[in-house]
């Protein structure tokens, strides 16, 4: 009789546990064993709860109409053992009180996204998760505990206590492999070990040119793509699509076989790559992931440390010497799309001596007066118009139709259940860690309150003053306009899913009217547009987003024959 209590003492504690409570609504507890971390552990603990199991429920937790269920705490030195307690109390995203989520049965997960601990040379000590090679993704780092999704019963009228037990990890990911072609880079930056208090690494996934070993003599102008974490180089295909894929369908492009195109397009670049008339460039995606985010933003910060710095004055001349670039401000341009347009856009106007050309793709706002559909200086709340008598959410996410499907109060709301203090990993807290300065506590001052959408008008004019480029331009023009004239060009779609195009137009309405000296670039909008739309009018955005690489090419050769400095060489990379 003691064996069979014994057994299923042990099954239970590795499977979901439905145990009648006293307290009123259903709640749950997470814990983890020491199989998995004989360590205590710092981090965010996230239950998460799916009506379907077409997928695990930590890759459901969107800000579409798709959206599932997910609640967060923060765990300080849980032990092995130890319970992390959910009820009614914790904040939920999209339904914030579990008291609230209608009876049925679930797929319930629960993850434990880790944090490390890091001195920082400004004094702070801050707790944060640490990339480990996959781009700040909480429900995909290596490391993390989550547990086997498992089937439950929220039944009316029943007060229940379910319990969940990590009993997976996420795996390490395996390095990139280098080919003929694409090479990956990583060296340690003095500026961002220093300020963080531990080795901190900078990377890059490299395209070489045809024809790089056989002409060592040859010295490259470079092109530096900027934009999210590239695990390798991106829409780069060495071999044709492969005739055994299973055709996917987009619903954001309504196309059917997108996998497929996208392989065709990708094969495609490399016939061009490789073929007799292409320059012959050096093109780089950086790979700057951090803390915060999987991404810097290129620029230097409070909170991040100087990654524009290290970028421009480490890493860049590193690569330059190790793949016989020219290494030369003239040589150097700048394109992206959305982050990597602001990025783009960001390093031309911070160090307008050290690029030659900024391409920026449907770049994030450029201008903080329209941060999406917020003024920041001027509104009161993020969240709702400013008005006495009703309450008009503001909207965060469309279609090309104008059709709404999250507002920025839900979209702040999934991040906040993701992690407090900045610390989700998602967009508008990694602007909010780029952008303002250090809090008492060590993380970022808030730019509104994340649950009601009260604007921090302070902590706005900080904003204004270091990372607004619309009136950073404007208040530096007479030291900046001889220095970008010519170098600043800006695409956009008019229906950006994110109403990228309102600061746009607000940069565009200063720069058409510069003078001494007028800007000589180019502002250009897609009808109909959405996001990543790139300046390509002869094609749909679904198909046009596949051809960065080549986009700003002939661009790329007439600025160079224009502003190359008498004597520069403009024939060892024409081969």
């Amino acid at each position: 009789m003691k064996v069979v209590v014994v057994f299923f003492m042990l099954f239970f504690c590795i499977q979901v546990l439905a145990i009648t409570a006293e307290e009123t609504g259903t709640s749950f507890t997470i814990s983890f064993t020491k199989k998995q971390s004989a360590q205590a552990l710092d981090g965010r603990m996230v239950l998460l709860l799916s009506t379907n199991n077409e997928k695990e429920p930590r890759f459901q937790i969107t800000d579409g109409a798709e959206t599932q269920l997910a609640f967060g705490v923060d765990v300080e030195k849980l032990k092995p053992g130890d319970k992390a307690h959910f009820d009614a109390t914790v904040l939920g995203y999209p339904i914030r009180s579990l008291k609230d989520v209608p009876p049925d049965d679930y797929w319930v997960q629960g993850l434990l996204h880790i944090y490390e601990t890091f001195h920082r040379a400004d004094g702070h000590v801050v707790k944060l998760p640490m990339d480990r090679g996959e781009g700040q993704q909480w429900n995909e780092a290596p490391g993390n505990l989550y547990s086997t999704p498992q089937k439950i019963t929220i039944t009316p009228g029943k007060t229940d206590v379910f319990h969940v037990v990590l009993d997976q990890k996420i795996p390490p990911i395996a390095p990139p492999k280098d080919t003929k072609y694409i090479k990956h880079i990583k060296m340690k930056s003095d500026l961002l070990s220093a300020f963080w208090g531990r080795p901190m690494e900078l990377g890059a996934c490299v395209l070489l040119p045809e024809g790089f070993d056989k002409h060592p003599e040859a010295r490259y102008p470079l092109m530096i793509t900027h934009g999210h974490f590239p695990y390798t180089f991106g829409g780069f295909r060495e071999e044709p699509p492969d005739p055994a894929l299973e055709p996917d369908y987009s619903a954001r492009f309504d196309m059917h076989g997108y996998n497929r195109i996208q392989q065709e397009y990708a094969y495609e670049f490399y016939k061009e790559w490789t073929g007799p008339d292409f320059p012959r460039f050096v093109i780089i995606e950086i790979q700057h992931a951090n803390p915060y985010y999987d991404d810097s933003y290129a620029v230097n910060s409070e909170n991040l440390g100087p990654y524009g710095d290290a970028i421009t004055y480490e890493l860049v001349p590193y690569i330059e010497k190790k793949f016989h670039c020219v290494g030369e401000p003239w040589s150097r341009f700048l394109y992206g799309g959305s982050t990597g347009g602001w990025e783009a856009l960001a390093a031309q106007v911070f160090y307008p001596d050290e690029y030659n050309g900024c391409f920026a793709a449907c770049p994030d706002p450029i201008d903080f007066r329209a941060y999406t559909v917020v003024n920041i200086y001027e509104d009161k709340n993020a969240y709702f118009l400013d008005s006495a008598f009703k309450r008009t959410p503001r909207p965060g996410s469309r279609n090309y139709l104008g059709e709404v499907n999250a507002t920025l109060e839900e979209m702040n709301l999934r991040e906040l259940v993701l992690g407090t203090k900045s610390r989700s990993g998602q967009q508008w807290d990694i602007w909010e860690a780029v952008y303002s300065p250090v809090g008492k506590d060590g993380y970022p001052k808030r730019i509104w309150n994340k649950l009601t959408g009260e604007i921090d008008h302070e902590v706005a004019k900080f904003w204004k003053e270091n990372y607004d480029l619309g009136y950073i331009l404007q208040r530096d023009w007479t030291f900046l306009g001889p220095k970008l004239r010519g170098k600043i060009r800006i695409y956009c779609g008019d229906m950006d899913n994110y109403y990228l195009n309102n600061a746009v137009y607000l940069v565009e309405e200063f720069l058409k009217n510069t003078k001494n000296p007028f800007y000589e670039g180019e502002v250009d909008y897609g009808d109909r547009a959405e996001h990543c739309w790139n300046g390509d009018h002869t094609r749909p955005n679904g198909l046009s987003r596949l051809r960065y690489h080549q986009m700003y090419v002939e661009k790329i050769l007439k600025r160079i024959q224009e502003s190359a400095p008498e004597g520069a060489d403009l024939t060892s990379w024409r081969y």
